[in-house]
């Protein structure tokens, strides 16, 4: 199955209309934020505030990150590492073509299940 950045993945456990606003979210080495506001429809992202982890500032994970939600725990977890995030594209650097930007950067960066090293 090819990535798809803008929506979740069928078995990562999100149900339509569910508001992950105060998640925690965790990469695949740590903790980076809790969920400002989330978005299911397309594009489907979730607005991350990283705190002072990328220098206060807020990101935008695309829903295909999403490995699986832990509803109790209140977790988000994500399949990249935290440098991956901080180093995707950022909205205030040049937002007239940022979600494609942003899709093709995360696309690039997606190891399918299985072959992680």
């Amino acid at each position: 199955m090819a990535f798809q950045p803008w929506e979740y993945r069928p078995d990562a456990g999100f149900a339509e209309g569910t508001d992950l606003s105060g998640y925690t979210v965790v990469a695949v080495d740590g903790d980076i934020g809790h969920v400002e506001a989330s978005y299911d429809s397309r594009p489907a992202y979730l607005e991350v505030d990283v705190g002072s982890f990328f220098g206060g500032r807020e990101v935008m994970v695309p829903a295909g990150l999403v490995e699986r939600i832990d509803s109790t725990e209140k977790k988000v977890y994500v399949d990249r590492t935290r440098d991956q995030i901080k180093d995707a594209p950022r909205y205030d650097q040049a937002p007239a073509d940022y979600w494609e930007r942003l899709g093709s950067y995360y696309s690039g960066t997606y190891v399918p299940p299985g072959d992680q090293m």
